[in-house]
């Protein structure tokens, strides 16, 4: 008797905890006439410290999570007929931002521009690179950014939002530091994600791309705050995004190829998994410049990452996106080639209409 009384206790709580996941998806609808967020509850981790901030169809959310130290925010932008039919559901484009950038800030008008399509931008910290870390007994405190992300914040969207919620209608692209995480995260859930996209990306953090591995660790360490701190009156340290600075092991490990002491960086960098993309069927979109042809613009790095990263993909005969733009003639008139704003904007003026397709399809 005990036994059949306690699986039907856990039959009840599952029925309950799925209506519970279910019922937000069709009722979160924009309050006061359709002019401020919807409201979404609390769940699967997640408690919102504030109401939503902004309107109808394009608001943030400030979250606490035990998965990462702090409020963290996630910005959502909805189709501009999402109240319209409520029986319609969506394909959506996780985003991730660069370092030390936020959610909020995420402004490019293009990310607006889609009527098919929800967009979601989840904080990344100013240095999280989109990891759980090794080291979750720094100053920083938790940093399990793959956790907050993909077993939070995407169950957290699909059970309050009309998403369609398979792979094949869900996006992950980034820029910079999100470009190294969406390639990342499509590598390690292909299950998740049908398309990936890079935007000036951090894709290879192997022993040939040491400098941008490097530049990795000097966002864990606070160089920037360092160099403030010797050089007086340049900058206060206390001005630095990436404070407090943390051991170069935090993250992902020693970073110094010394008898396999590295193999935690290797197992993350996106230029020696492109069979992952290509073994879960994902599709791949990636844009880069060339700072100009400056080696002072982090871009004229990054285009020999992408272009690493793309022979790999030709070695394993996949199929993909790539422009090189270069110094930006010819890529609208936003773009100068450079590691800058203007240049995504571009890529994203491309890449969208592209997903959009891909969802419909």
């Amino acid at each position: 008797m005990t036994r059949r009384a306690n699986w039907w206790r856990l039959a009840a709580a599952w029925m309950l905890a799925a209506a519970a996941m279910v019922a937000p998806a069709g009722s979160a609808q924009a309050a006061d006439g359709g002019t401020v967020p919807p409201s979404m509850p609390n769940g699967f981790g997640l408690t919102q410290v504030d109401t939503a901030k902004g309107s109808a169809t394009n608001f943030s959310l400030t979250v606490t999570t035990p998965e990462v130290a702090g409020e963290q925010h996630i910005k959502i932008i909805l189709p501009g007929g999402y109240y319209d039919d409520p029986a319609r559901r969506y394909p959506v484009m996780y985003f991730l931002h660069g370092s030390p950038d936020d959610p909020i800030q995420q402004n490019y008008p293009a990310l607006s521009m889609s009527d098919s399509m929800i967009t979601v931008i989840p904080d990344g910290g100013a240095r999280g690179w989109y990891a759980n870390w090794l080291d979750q007994k720094t100053a920083a405190g938790a940093q399990n950014w793959e956790n907050f992300h993909l077993k939070q914040v995407i169950p957290y969207i699909d059970a309050n939002l009309r998403t369609i919620p398979t792979r094949k209608a869900r996006a992950v692209a980034g820029v910079s530091m999100g470009g190294f995480g969406a390639f990342r995260y499509a590598q390690a859930r292909p299950d998740l994600f049908s398309q990936t996209a890079s935007l000036s990306g951090d894709i290879d953090l192997s022993v040939r791309s040491m400098h941008l591995r490097l530049a990795v660790v000097a966002s864990l360490i606070d160089a920037q705050g360092a160099i403030c701190g010797s050089v007086s009156g340049v900058c206060d340290p206390k001005d630095s995004p990436y404070r407090p600075g943390v051991d170069s092991d935090a993250a992902f490990g020693s970073p110094y190829p010394v008898f396999n002491a590295d193999r935690r960086w290797n197992e993350v960098d996106p230029s020696q998994h492109m069979d992952r993309l290509k073994a879960g069927g994902v599709g791949v979109s990636l844009y880069v410049g060339n700072g100009g042809g400056s080696p002072t613009d982090i871009e004229f790095w990054l285009e020999g990452a992408a272009k690493h990263v793309r022979n790999a993909m030709d070695a394993l005969g996949m199929s993909y996106h790539y422009v090189n733009y270069g110094d930006g003639s010819g890529w609208g008139t936003l773009c100068n080639g450079g590691h800058n704003a203007g240049c995504w904007e571009e890529s994203l003026r491309d890449l969208i209409p592209r997903l959009e397709r891909s969802f419909a399809s």
